[in-house]
């Protein structure tokens, strides 16, 4: 089983896949909700390169890395990651709209499918969010 979410940024797709990859950027917008951040994020954005985002509760009661490898890497199309024994992949497509970022990934066992899809949505409205406050 796989968990899709998605979301269209009226951007062009240098400025989308910019966001997307880059440090300073991903601690803005990392997030699927207001009581939590993301405090450092590290990029090696080849095949074989690690990524590393350290998210935590902002009353410091929990927090995690999120990290892994990343497998497949097409500049301003798709990046492909494995966490854990778990693989993702973001899809970058260019629409009359804007772009279309897709993201796919292996859901866990611990949380119910319909939270982790909810989280991952979260977390992509406000990289879309982010993306557009950037422009003005």
């Amino acid at each position: 089983m796989t968990i899709t979410v998605e979301t269209l940024v009226t951007a062009p797709i240098a400025e989308v896949w910019r966001a997307y990859t880059t440090p300073a950027d991903i601690v803005q917008w990392n997030a699927a909700s207001d009581d939590w951040h993301t405090t450092n994020a590290s990029v090696d954005l080849r095949e074989g390169g690690a990524f590393s985002s350290r998210m935590e509760a902002k009353d410091g009661s929990e927090g995690f890395d999120f990290e892994g490898t990343y497998t497949r890497i097409e500049p301003l199309r798709r990046i492909e990651y494995e966490f854990g024994d778990r693989h993702a992949r973001v899809d970058f497509e260019e629409t009359t709209d804007g772009v279309r970022v897709r993201v796919a990934f292996d859901p866990e066992t611990t949380y119910p499918v319909e939270t982790q899809q909810a989280g991952w949505q979260a977390i992509l409205d406000n990289f879309a969010r982010h993306v557009m406050a950037q422009r003005v």
